[in-house]
């Protein structure tokens, strides 16, 4: 497969973020792109929480940016749009958000077959190595493109 240029795949992520309304609406930003590493920040806002006691984002809101992280992570690691369906999504959640800070959602693409594609990632603050949950997602292909 022909690696893509970094300019070229930041421009396929930002599209591929900002095509569903949903992201837009919860207002998901690029964060960073690397093999290792694509990563998508939510600012906190007030709209967004889950328990208005506490101020702490809705689990729901978490799982949305984990999960199109996971997209990113995957169309990444390809080098090219394919369309995909998330098949299985396990959360596993650790600890509660800190209210009023921005969420960021960081995934690796680890593994692809023809069919599926595997991925990692973890939703925290300031850095992976305190997340507030954990996941491994496995997406599945949904266009009748070539094996890859």
């Amino acid at each position: 497969m022909i690696d893509l240029s970094a300019k070229i795949k930041l421009g396929l992520i930002e599209q591929f973020v900002g095509m569903i309304p949903y992201n837009q609406a919860l207002g998901m930003k690029l964060n960073s792109l690397s093999a290792d590493w694509c990563a998508l920040a939510l600012p906190y806002r007030e709209d967004l929480v889950g328990n208005p006691e506490t101020g702490v984002l809705h689990g729901g809101v978490i799982t949305a940016l984990q999960d199109v992280t996971y997209g990113v992570s995957v169309l990444y690691h390809l080098g090219k749009y394919r369309s995909i369906a998330t098949l299985d999504l396990r959360i596993d959640y650790l600890k509660p958000a800190t209210p009023g800070k921005t969420l960021i959602a960081g995934a690796v693409c680890y593994k692809t077959t023809a069919q599926f594609a595997f991925v990692r990632g973890a939703t925290y603050h300031d850095t992976p190595d305190n997340p507030i949950a954990t996941s491994l997602g496995i997406f599945m292909f949904t266009d009748s493109r070539a094996p890859l």
